[in-house]
């Protein structure tokens, strides 16, 4: 019997399609602003980094805030600026928010995984960001902030393409400001802009399941698998076996091992033991029929690769 339990991704972030951190002032408070519903760009979410895991490709960020969590993949092609548009490094306590372009695929998992575009450093420097499209007349989606480009604006794109104000118009673009105007829509001359010229590209990297193609391994999966929390389980030994790995009990796991290959494996525990190192799995191994050890299908990935 399979275990299948759906969850909603979107329960923790806001759909946006231009945003600003820290708060600017658009208006004058109690001054009411028109509220324009419009097809979102970017999923939203922001929190406060309470965990680092270093993975081989990625680096996942666990971010809370209240009851809200998930994780943000930052990999070498994500951007990470600070809010006044300085490149920056993260570490656990910073205050951040990542934006994932809208029509990037997402797997169905809790908590949620995001692999942002970009992801913005809140710091105590003045400094307000929007990210989102920019219409013809350079005002954004939800008719909130309009630009004014002047000379001193310093222009860039994720291509590395030379980029001018003409390049602008029609582009989803992160956009560095300090000072607006108190009308509606609020008008500033950016200190930089960065058009996002490259998201949700073909290579783009997104978190999977396990892209398993050995066709003895698929059919093993095929005939004996489950799905926890969104994520296929498969059955340890016998793929690791099939594999040629030697496979020895623990008693509340196993070892999986390889000439100087070395796996530990606990059930219950998220963490697993790679040689000397630690890294991660989406969802425990576990008990899930009687004496079988079941993982998720990436670590099948890992132990086809080392193995190889």
């Amino acid at each position: 019997m399979k275990m299948k339990r759906a969850v909603p991704f979107a329960m923790s972030a806001l759909l946006i399609s231009g945003a600003a951190i820290p708060t600017a002032a658009f208006a004058e408070e109690g001054t009411p602003t028109e509220n324009v519903q419009t097809q979102p760009d970017f999923v939203k979410f922001t929190g406060t980094i309470e965990k680092v895991e270093t993975r081989e490709n990625s680096t996942h960020y666990y971010v809370k805030e209240g009851e809200q969590e998930g994780y943000l993949v930052v990999t070498k092609d994500t951007l990470v600026f600070d809010n006044t548009g300085k490149k920056a490094e993260l570490k656990k306590g910073d205050k951040v928010t990542g934006y994932t372009d809208g029509d990037k695929p997402m797997i169905m998992i809790y908590p949620p995984q995001y692999s942002p575009d970009v992801v913005i450093l809140e710091t105590e420097e003045p400094g307000s960001v929007a990210i989102g499209k920019f219409n013809e007349d350079l005002l954004n989606d939800s008719l909130s902030l309009k630009l004014h480009v002047s000379d001193k604006t310093e222009l860039s794109s994720v291509s590395g393409k030379k980029v001018t104000a003409d390049d602008l118009h029609g582009k989803d673009l992160v956009v560095f400001y300090t000072i607006t105007t108190r009308s509606i829509p609020a008008q500033t001359t950016p200190e930089k802009i960065v058009v996002l010229d490259e998201v949700a590209s073909d290579d783009a990297e997104t978190p999977d399941q396990g892209t398993v193609t050995n066709p003895a391994i698929d059919k093993i999966i095929e005939a004996d698998h489950y799905e926890v929390d969104g994520v296929k389980m498969v059955p340890l030994r016998l793929i690791a076996e099939e594999l040629g790995y030697k496979v020895s009990s623990t008693g509340k796991g196993a070892i999986v091992s390889k000439g100087a290959l070395s796996f530990t494996i606990t059930r219950g525990e998220k963490s697993y033991g790679y040689n000397k190192s630690l890294r991660y799995f989406e969802v425990a191994p576990a008990l899930l029929a009687p004496s079988k050890t079941y993982v998720p299908a990436t670590l099948i990935d890992e132990l086809m690769e080392a193995g190889s």
